[in-house]
């Protein structure tokens, strides 16, 4: 009896009341809300990580203000550039951020670039900072996707397992109306983000990478996470012979990201850098 009380309570996952809140004239979406917790929480983490290799945390901020815009115009462009025909008659729409639709891929590989090209300009340590900063991306992902869970939206087949989705009827996918309840694919993405972020600092604490090797790692991690999360959801997508572009996207980073890695593992220790020293005096040792 208490378990049938128990299941019935936790039987699934609500829809939320609404989308947005209003403060007097003000008027919030939560999605954009939830982007924007992200982005904080990835330069809190970044500026402690930073700091804790003897950088100036300030400078965490000043990489954000030229990467997260970066990146949030790479996830629209990515975003409308594979799924055009959505707005096509209306172009105006592609403007429209807070309805949703924010490529993640396009934002990661944009604002990764600028912020390498910006800490590169300023004289920095790039490889140190990108190690300090990488684990703070997927963070920022688990928290941002919870603003789809306001929008009801990215979520996969129905079901009636006890961590189910409720979907409102109006934001039903068409072949779908009869069902209530769905995968919270969103959900699973987010908890893989953190999943990735909690290994990718765990690994770093190990001492047992080359500099730099965390971005391909982090970009296989997220790939191969991508890949699966994919398959599992319902929305229309732009397909390449029959296979939804994002798999395609997904596979490569996954292929990229490991023959980075490899490579970045294969290169000779420098003798100025007292991360690998470590390493090279462990292997001296055993030998």
């Amino acid at each position: 009896m208490i378990f049938a009380r128990l299941y019935s309570v936790v039987a699934s996952i609500p829809s939320p009341g609404s989308d947005r809140i209003e403060l007097g004239p003000l008027t919030f979406r939560f999605y954009g809300l939830m982007i924007a917790l992200g982005v904080l929480a990835a330069v809190e983490i970044s500026r402690r990580r930073w700091a804790e290799r003897g950088g100036d945390a300030d400078d965490i901020i000043e990489v954000a203000k030229w990467a997260v815009p970066a990146g949030l115009i790479g996830t629209r462009i990515y975003h409308v550039a594979t799924d055009w025909k959505s707005y096509r008659g209306d172009w105006l729409r592609a403007f429209e951020i807070w309805n949703g639709g924010l490529g993640i891929p396009g934002g990661l590989a944009l604002g990764v670039l600028v912020g390498v090209i910006f800490v590169r300009r300023q004289g920095w340590d790039v490889q140190n900072m990108i190690d300090a900063i990488i684990p703070s991306i997927p963070v920022a992902q688990a928290i941002g996707r919870v603003g789809n869970w306001f929008n009801q939206e990215i979520y996969g087949r129905p079901t009636d397992v006890p961590w189910a989705l409720e979907i409102s009827e109006e934001h039903r996918l068409r072949g779908l109306e009869e069902f209530a309840t769905f995968h919270p694919v969103f959900l699973y993405e987010a908890l893989w983000n953190l999943a990735l972020a909690w290994f990718l600092i765990r690994i770093d604490a190990r001492k047992i990478l080359r500099k730099g090797q965390i971005l391909p790692l982090w970009i296989i991690g997220y790939g191969v996470g991508r890949f699966i999360v994919e398959g599992m959801r319902t929305d229309a997508a732009s397909l390449i012979w029959d296979i939804r572009i994002n798999h395609w996207i997904s596979g490569l980073a996954v292929l990229v990201g490991g023959i980075w890695f490899y490579l970045l593992g294969r290169r000779p220790v420098p003798v100025e850098d007292p991360h690998d020293l470590d390493e090279l005096e462990l292997e001296t040792s055993a030998d």
